[in-house]
């Protein structure tokens, strides 16, 4: 802890000075009251630990004036003369504890001691209390298939380090749940586990939200803030969307990680924090730094490990084991019952054949949806929210073809175009023994006879992108050689 010790006693004074470093604490000692409430205007401090009566200001103003220049202090009052009248007042002051003198170095030690073990509760307390919104029920890291399992290769890899970590991965993809897997297996899991998005603050406010501020150290402070290290003081800070840092609070940034100590808006001095950082972006860091908006320094400084989680739709293997995690956590009165299916057909390949641009994130706002809409079992198209469902365009007649008038008939899904990823796959039924990914190549492939290789003409039929028809093309001629 950082200690404030006020004291006219100057053995005591020297005593102090000597002792509480070899305690484990950083202190200021004062000669006497006023020099104390002096120190309190120029910094915070964890600790008081003051005589009652001392020249210039008694411990008990000093006390007084630490409520309001450092609310979150815990105070000690050290006397010789020790009465009831005195102790019944320093409890109203909200003194922690009461010594009278002459008081052994191990009674000091130890009641220091129990003040460090509740203030690590309360860091903890205001860790669950800053990540409860957050925090989803049930929430963790699922999918077998080949892209995660290179994902959790190297998280079982680092997570039991203090090295700092970098997660790639585009928005919905999990990356704070893979920060969470990180801190649950390492030492730190029983200590805090603090989350927060830097783009989702403004940037006046981020550097006190991650640093904390002293009361009046500028327009709006109208009270001390403990800033998001301190909180997370021997856990794992998660620092979301890295790359909306100002470059200010990265100049910070960069000095705790190298330093392990940070200094509160309006501080003189610093403080040290046991703090493990992980980071995650959606940006490209390396660009950022080269067009000058990212610090090269402090890129190379977290970029120790990079662990790059892929989009859903490369690991679509994962989809019904997500589904089925996300139903339990979202079900609302419906219980899936042993061999009941929960979606039914037409549902579950239209969910398939998605390529989910929001990832898991929109995965998880879709299943909810589709359980506060359903009736019963199993979940029908019409339950589904409408943005999954391809819009159904009729082809345009060539008016120079007709020949004769003929009476209008309906139009076939032969000639309908369905917007939308592997949308001719929904025109037919599935053959037996036949995967979705053999059909999906049928339908690219009877689309590229039609427009004699136009890949650009055949990704516009088939409502994806150039780029994943690209993919697709390149798993297929990968699977052939294989």
């Amino acid at each position: 802890m950082k200690i404030l010790f006020a004291d006219d006693e100057r053995s005591l004074q020297e005593l102090m000075r000597l002792e509480l470093p070899q305690m484990g604490h950083s202190v200021v000692v004062c000669p006497d009251g006023a020099t104390a409430i002096s120190a309190l205007q120029k910094e915070s401090f964890d600790c008081l630990l003051v005589d009652l009566d001392m020249p210039g200001a008694t411990g008990l103003e000093v006390i007084a004036a630490a409520r309001e220049l450092s609310p979150g202090a815990d105070a000690v009052i050290m006397t010789g003369k020790g009465t009831l009248d005195t102790a019944v007042e320093a409890i109203r002051q909200g003194v922690a504890d009461y010594l009278t003198k002459p008081t052994k170095l191990q009674d000091i030690a130890l009641l220091l001691n129990r003040i460090v073990e509740k203030r690590a509760l309360m860091n903890q307390y205001l860790a669950v209390k800053t990540q409860l919104q957050r925090i989803e029920g049930g929430m963790r890291l699922v999918g077998e298939s080949e892209p995660m399992q290179r994902v959790y290769h190297v998280l079982d890899r680092i997570a039991p380090t203090e090295s700092t970590v970098v997660i790639l991965g585009d928005t919905g993809t999990g990356k704070e749940l893979v920060a969470r897997a990180i801190h649950d297996r390492s030492p730190r899991k029983d200590k805090p586990f603090v989350a927060v998005n830097c783009g989702a603050l403004p940037e006046t406010l981020i550097e006190s939200e991650l640093f904390g501020h002293r009361k009046g150290s500028f327009t709006g402070a109208d009270e001390h803030r403990t800033g998001l290290f301190e909180v997370a003081h021997g856990g794992t800070l998660f620092l979301d969307e890295i790359g909306e840092l100002p470059k200010g609070v990265q100049a910070k940034l960069l000095r705790f990680l190298e330093s392990g100590e940070v200094r509160k808006i309006g501080e003189n001095s610093s403080i040290h924090c046991d703090v493990r950082v992980v980071c995650a972006t959606l940006k490209d860091l390396e660009e950022m730094v080269h067009s000058g908006d990212f610090r090269e320094d402090l890129w190379f400084r977290i970029n120790t490990f990079e662990i790059h989680l892929p989009p859903l739709k490369e690991r679509i293997d994962d989809l019904p084991d997500l589904i089925l995690h996300l139903a339990k956590r979202y079900q609302v009165g419906i219980n899936l019952r042993d061999g009941e299916k929960l979606f039914t057909r037409d549902a579950y390949e239209l969910l398939l054949a998605y390529e989910w641009p929001g990832n898991v994130r929109q995965l998880a706002n879709v299943i909810e949806h589709a359980l506060i809409l359903a009736d019963k079992l199993p979940i029908d198209v019409g339950e589904l929210p409408h943005a999954l469902k391809p819009r159904i365009e009729t082809v345009p007649i060539n008016q120079d073809r007709i020949t004769e008038q003929r009476p209008q008939r309906p139009i076939t899904k032969k000639e309908t175009v369905l917007n939308g990823p592997m949308a001719e796959l929904m025109s037919f039924e599935p053959e037996p023994g036949r995967t979705l990914r053999d059909m999906e190549m049928d339908a690219i492939q009877s689309a590229m006879r039609r427009h004699d290789g136009n890949k650009a003409k055949v990704a516009e039929e088939l409502g994806i992108s150039l780029k994943t028809l690209y993919n697709k093309l390149n798993q297929n001629e990968t699977r052939r050689t294989a």
